[in-house]
């Protein structure tokens, strides 16, 4: 169903339980792609031992490159981006699934439900504390208490596990090498997805997966993400998830039936409003 995505930097022993929660949880056959960055660690020998779609490199390339890299491979009509420190729960492919069979476009972007140890204040997150790294992960107990955790469908999808068609991840470019290694590179993606036409940013509250949270990005440089996006699109990051995403409102809480012109206008006057204050 899909090909999956999947860069990993030196993080053997998460990629490792992240790949057999795929093999193990999944209703579908999906092809896996993992994009290993160094790989010193034993990384680059397992993937290959396994038998894995694989592209590498000698150093760590980041998100942007990594990711574009791996999807170059991509056979399938669908591309799922997932983090390497992310646990699939049973059932998480079959909701995405379930919900591509009613939309009539193959401009989307869905996402599935993060299942996080810490709490971030995310209205789009459900807090659970099973762990922080892969030897001291509950596996029993999270799988014994999956059915307690349930959260309605959300708007505003951006960060992996994001769901996409590869046709589309292709034609606007995939992600923008200019925010390497990758702070807002998931943002600017759905912007690009935006300018394309697309309006359906969906989180798909079945699709449940453990995240052990920024097991790469808390090793590395950043790049200061949230102003190359002002630069880029004219608009701050927040503006973008609050007022266009409409990040975090239920289906109940969105006003479906005001009229496109409405959100349209309302949107402009925003971006007056900002490009003002920004002069």
């Amino acid at each position: 169903m899909f090909s999956i995505i999947i860069p990993s930097w030196n993080n053997l022993a998460l990629l490792q339980l992240c790949i057999r929660s795929i093999r193990q949880n999944s209703a579908f056959a999906h092809q896996i792609i993992v994009h290993v960055n160094d790989g010193s660690d034993g990384t680059l020998a397992w993937v290959r031992k396994q038998e894995l779609h694989y592209t590498s490199s000698t150093e760590n390339i980041g998100i942007c490159l990594a990711v574009n890299e791996a999807a170059m491979h991509a056979s399938m009509d669908y591309i799922l981006y997932l983090n390497d420190d992310m646990y699939c729960c049973p059932g998480w492919d079959t909701a995405l699934v379930n919900k591509l069979k009613v939309i009539d476009t193959d401009l989307f972007m869905l996402s599935g439900t993060m299942i996080e140890p810490k709490n971030t204040n995310n209205p789009c997150v459900i807090v659970g504390d099973y762990g922080t790294e892969a030897e001291s992960f509950d596996e029993a107990r999270l799988l014994a208490e999956l059915p307690k955790h349930h959260k309605s469908d959300w708007w505003g999808a951006t960060w992996p596990p994001t769901l996409v068609s590869r046709n589309w991840w292709f034609k606007v470019g995939g992600y923008s090498s200019e925010f390497s290694p990758g702070m807002s590179s998931d943002n600017d993606f759905s912007m690009k997805l935006w300018h394309a036409g697309c309006r359906i940013f969906y989180g798909v509250g079945d699709s449940l997966v453990y995240h052990f949270q920024c097991k790469s990005t808390g090793k590395v440089k950043k790049n200061d993400g949230g102003k190359q996006f002002l630069h880029k699109w004219g608009m701050r990051q927040s503006v973008f998830d609050r007022y266009y995403l409409r990040r975090g409102k239920t289906a109940e809480q969105m006003r479906l039936d005001e009229p496109e012109d409405t959100r349209e206008l309302r949107w402009q006057l925003l971006r007056s409003k900002l490009k003002r204050a920004l002069s």
